[in-house]
């Protein structure tokens, strides 16, 4: 028997742009039952800060999402060699050599990372399930039955 269960900790670098940016890689971290550590935008901090915000105010309990300012080359490396970080979310990595630099940090520990995407994101369009599988994982029970 096969059943999804959460990663655990991700690190998230927030994307900068409109607030659906931001949303849409938080939200569907925190959908599948993990806790996130969000690296706000550099250029657009308040479009990150104001979700959590929002958060923080909500049924949602403490320390599900943290949100962290400041820049995201000295945050991000460190996240990215934590040994309780699970995964991380290069999303708002613009530079090509910090986005390899933290996946060969994150390669210590075997976390799982989702790289930045290649082509500009259209945050307004429908979503699929790609984002709430990614932080996934499959946990299988066997259980044995006699003959």
């Amino acid at each position: 028997m096969s059943s999804p269960e959460p990663t655990g900790v991700v690190a998230v670098v927030a994307p900068s742009g409109p607030l659906p940016g931001p949303v849409s890689v938080v939200a569907p971290v925190i959908v599948t039952g993990n806790t996130c550590v969000v690296i706000a935008s550099e250029a657009h901090p308040l479009t990150s800060i104001t979700p959590g915000e929002v958060m923080a105010t909500s049924d949602l309990p403490g320390g599900v999402v943290n949100m962290l300012t400041g820049s995201v080359a000295e945050i991000a490396p460190r996240l990215a060699s934590h040994m309780d970080v699970n995964g991380i979310d290069l999303t708002g990595v613009t530079d090509p050599e910090l986005a390899t630099s933290l996946e060969i940090a994150a390669a210590d520990n075997l976390k799982r990372v989702r790289r930045a995407p290649e082509a500009p994101v259209d945050w307004l369009a429908t979503p699929g399930i790609d984002r709430l599988t990614h932080w996934l994982e499959t946990k299988t029970v066997w259980h044995p039955i006699g003959i």
